[in-house]
């Protein structure tokens, strides 16, 4: 797991805004090229899912990996392709969209996927609680980090 962690490091912004008015959502905006993962997530859930509202969060640095990782995402997605899904439709069609992501890089990704009337009650991002991982009581993580990056 480690490698592909490090193949996925780039420099993050650890500001993380939770909720966020419907006026900031750009679909079309140019992903930034220092977080490519980043950018390929919103850009393949942009294009299968066609969201009204979406939201991609990196979360790395809240978990032990090294600065810059793009490794733990959390997902907003509101579209109306999910009126009459089930939450496991809806969970499995956004798995399914970034397969390629989960098999390689992507550790973890946490998902909201709310149908437009769903996000019209109640237009909020559930704030991820803090990293228990087994890292946290592992004492060498830092020795496997840099043995990852050597």
């Amino acid at each position: 797991m480690l490698p592909s962690v490090l193949r996925c490091a780039c420099p993050i912004s650890t500001t993380l805004a939770f909720t966020r008015p419907l006026t900031h959502f750009r679909p079309h905006m140019a992903p930034d090229p220092n977080r490519p993962v980043e950018g390929a997530i919103r850009t393949k859930l942009t294009q299968q899912l066609e969201p009204e509202h979406l939201e991609v969060h990196n979360e790395s640095h809240m978990h032990a990996v090294p600065p810059g990782s793009e490794s733990h995402f959390r997902v907003l997605v509101v579209s109306p392709r999910f009126d009459g899904l089930s939450l496991l439709q809806r969970h499995r069609l956004v798995n399914e969209t970034l397969a390629e992501e989960l098999k390689s890089c992507v550790h973890a990704l946490a998902i909201q996927a709310k149908t437009p009337l769903q996000w019209g009650s109640n237009p909020s991002i559930v704030k991820s609680p803090p990293c228990m991982g087994g890292s946290k009581g592992d004492h060498t993580v830092e020795e496997k980090l840099k043995a990852g990056r050597d």
